[in-house]
């Protein structure tokens, strides 16, 4: 029977040999799982000049329904996991349908019904940053 600490030694090797994709990547891939089920106004905000932001990339997109809200959390997570084998370490407000969040550390993903979007107007709280909007093809 292994000892305690050769246990320990063996979980921590093996949590360091994870390496997460690059922001750039999940990022790329998190809008892929947008475009796929129609979101609309998709936006990415690049924190990293920011002082004190909490990710280096905020996406926020809108949807038409509470339907939509939740196919969009899917999509986003099907694409992440199957082209990264990433999964958020959180998702929060998927039950109510006016919002989501899919948090995967560095990327942070805001899924909104529109109403809920102008409500809440994450782009105008995080002004500063540098924008980028995608488009659908």
């Amino acid at each position: 029977m292994p000892s305690k600490s050769s246990t320990f030694e063996t979980a921590e090797a093996r949590m360091n040999s994870i390496t997460p994709p690059p922001t750039e990547a999940l990022a790329h891939v998190v809008v892929q799982g947008l475009e796929a089920v129609k979101a609309q106004d998709i936006v990415s905000l690049d924190l990293r000049p920011l002082t004190h932001a909490i990710a280096s990339t905020f996406i926020v997109a809108s949807a038409s329904s509470r339907t939509q809200v939740e196919a969009l959390a899917r999509s986003v997570e099907q694409a992440t996991s199957e082209t990264l084998n990433e999964r958020p370490w959180g998702v929060h407000g998927l039950r109510g349908g006016e919002w989501v969040i899919l948090d995967y550390s560095d990327v942070v993903v805001h899924i909104f019904h529109n109403e809920a979007r102008a409500h809440y107007a994450l782009e105008e709280l995080w002004g500063d940053a540098p924008v980028q909007h995608h488009t659908s093809n």
